[in-house]
């Protein structure tokens, strides 16, 4: 008997998900339409019509060399600079925003501290209480006001995601908690949600069936036998293939290979970590921090196109990371460098660091647009914040700060412009509009004082 499972989740009916399903494995499956019952094609072609919103908000540490970052003209005849340069094969798919700011990532009377309140403010345009103790306190993130409202609809309610272990106590930045630096997705205002680090764990929280006994018993045999997660699930695969027209073949076969060879990359990085014992990198955490980056986004792509969730969040690094990128010959540490003072050298090497996190994101919009959905891509049902909680990091600014939306949101965006706002337009306004199109409500988000015009 298959164990192919077409079921319904969440406390509502929702659209049927096709899942396959082996020992500690739920391997769920893009949409294919040979397996809807034909009873069901009429409402499945109306489904098909509106397809399903997702939400990301990608977050870059310290600043960006906004000389380099802000895009001369606007429009849609705007000229990328040095940093954008990597996205330009995917400008009609993005708008540059320029002017927005987050007040409450200033001081407000609460002295230094800047990077500590860029990161929590970020997703909450709220104002961090400053203490170190265990009493922290900001505010719900836009992406928790999302998941709280919509997140039922889908196993995760939401995917929070990094590449820098965190904390959660003591003192990170002039007298503010870990908290606020490591994490940007806020559950209440006291609680973070800190991001998974460690691809496996998020690979198991993918395609796990999330039965403790039996996923210890497949991680066992995996170990033992050098099995592929797709090998728990085959006898599945192949009766589903049985039933399904050559374009949905076709669809299935790329899908399970790209799950495949992300797992062949984890246990690549496995096989480093094991390599360096002297090295502290956690079991599935690649060596080279470019990979991991490259990892996290692959799997936020997985999780969006079989629709595992529809929210996430991703912190490419902490703000205050003193990183260096020796790979792109920066031996500096790059919080260091955000301080620049001006200096010319500094400011091309800050350049070069932002233009580097601009090409691994621009690699990860070119994934998303690989993937069919409808008559169109993936990234077309999105909406993808990516930017920063400070624009000039030497004056620790909070306004005018470098964000870019990407995605045509189910055709509610109209993408392929530079958009300039004026009076320095909380960044709460944009959060209020992909709200509202993700189809929750919020009658207020932090310090908003409304929707964000200028999208559509």
């Amino acid at each position: 008997m298959s164990m192919i499972s077409d079921i319904t989740n969440g406390p509502a009916p929702v659209r049927r998900r096709t899942f396959l399903k082996g020992l500690g494995t739920a391997l769920t499956l893009p949409v294919l339409e040979s397996v809807i019952p034909r009873s069901s094609r009429a409402a499945a072609a109306a489904a098909a019509a509106k397809l399903p919103r997702r939400t990301a908000f990608i977050y870059v540490p310290n600043g960006a060399n906004m000389p380099d970052w802000t895009p001369k003209g606007l429009g849609r005849n705007s000229e990328f600079p040095m940093i954008l340069e990597p996205l330009k094969p995917h400008q009609k798919d993005l708008l540059v925003l320029s002017g927005l700011g987050h007040d409450k990532g200033r001081a407000n009377g609460d002295g230094a501290g800047d990077h500590a309140r860029a990161s929590a403010s970020f997703l909450t345009a709220a104002q961090p209480k400053k203490t170190q103790g265990a009493d922290i306190h900001v505010g719900i993130s836009v992406d928790q006001v999302m998941a709280q409202q919509i997140g039922h609809h889908t196993r995760l309610p939401s995917l929070e995601l990094g590449c820098d272990r965190g904390q959660l106590s003591g003192n990170c930045d002039s007298g503010y908690s870990c908290a606020y630096s490591f994490n940007i997705a806020w559950k209440t205002p006291s609680t973070p949600l800190p991001p998974e680090t460690n691809p496996r764990q998020v690979f198991n929280r993918l395609f796990g069936n999330g039965l403790p006994g039996e996923m210890g018993r497949r991680d066992a045999k995996q170990a033992l036998y050098h099995k592929s997660i797709l090998d728990f699930v085959m006898e599945d695969a192949r009766s589903l293939q049985g039933k399904l027209g050559a374009t949905d073949r076709r669809k299935l076969d790329e899908y399970l290979t790209s799950v495949r060879e992300l797992e062949q990359r984890i246990e690549r990085s496995e096989r480093f970590a094991a390599a360096m014992p002297t090295q502290s990198i956690p079991k599935g955490i690649p060596g080279e921090n470019a990979d991991h980056i490259r990892i996290m986004y692959d799997l936020l792509a997985l999780a969006f196109q079989t629709d595992t969730t529809r929210i996430a969040s991703f912190v490419v690094a902490h703000d205050g990371s003193n990183r260096p990128y020796p790979e792109l010959g920066v031996t500096d540490g790059h919080h260091d460098l955000s301080h620049h003072g001006g200096d010319k050298e500094k400011r091309a090497k800050l350049a070069k660091i932002n233009r580097h996190h601009a090409s691994l994101f621009a690699e990860f919009l070119g994934k998303m647009k690989s993937i069919k959905e409808g008559e169109g891509s993936l990234l077309d049902q999105c909406h993808i914040v990516y930017g920063s909680g400070l624009a000039d990091p030497d004056h620790h600014a909070h306004t005018d700060l470098p964000v870019i939306l990407a995605g045509r949101g189910g055709g509610a965006i109209n993408p392929g412009r530079h958009v300039k706002y004026e009076n320095n337009a909380p960044m709460a306004n944009l959060f209020m509009s992909l709200i509202h199109e993700m189809g929750a409500k919020a009658d207020r988000m932090g310090d908003s004082t409304g929707t964000l015009g200028q999208l559509s």
